[in-house]
């Protein structure tokens, strides 16, 4: 089996998060992290920054899939207007490398790799630390770029069938099976 590189991204308008993990026989393996610290500029600044940063991190770490997280209902509709923006900036740069876009909602990404949508920070530094077997846990939003490739390697190495979606999504202690895809076919 030939190993897969995920590059996923926590994107923000002041700090975007980044994780690279390669996937290989199942098994998840840590190969960077880090923050894009954006400039207190302009958001065209910013957005430019994000945009080159991600753009580098293709080029450097050579990804075969690329991972982010989905936008969110914020109170605050303008945060949530430049938050899509960052998103923007990222998803061009890695459409621009001929990468399909996963997008993962923040609960989900939580679920997956904490076993708890409503887990703090704190929780899922802590478990990123464990589930990779990292010496110290890593910034926040390293560990969340890096939950968001775990949730990207963990919904991709079950047949590309999603957990959590369709006829079974009430219950949550089952997953979609080829037999049930073949059944509804």
């Amino acid at each position: 089996m030939a190993k897969t590189r995920i590059l996923a991204i926590d994107p923000g308008s002041r700090v975007t998060g980044f994780g690279i993990i390669d996937v290989a026989n199942g098994r998840s393996v840590y190969v960077g992290s880090g923050c894009i610290r954006l400039p207190d500029q302009d958001l065209s600044v910013r957005l430019k920054h994000i945009f080159n940063n991600v753009s580098a991190l293709l080029e450097e770490y050579q990804p075969n899939e690329f991972a982010i997280e989905e936008v969110f209902l914020a109170k605050n509709a303008n945060s949530a207007l430049k938050l899509g923006q960052a998103r923007g900036a990222a998803i061009v740069a890695a459409s621009l490398q001929d990468l399909y876009v996963h997008e993962y909602a923040a609960r989900r990404v939580k679920q997956s790799v904490v076993g708890n949508g409503n887990a703090d920070k704190t929780q899922v530094q802590m478990m990123i630390q464990l589930l990779l077997s990292l010496n110290a846990k890593p910034q926040a939003d390293a560990a969340d770029a890096l939950a968001i490739a775990l949730c990207h390697a963990n919904t991709r190495t079950s047949g590309g069938l999603e957990y959590g979606v369709g006829k079974r999504a009430g219950r949550t202690s089952k997953r979609w099976t080829e037999q049930d895809v073949r059944k509804s076919v």
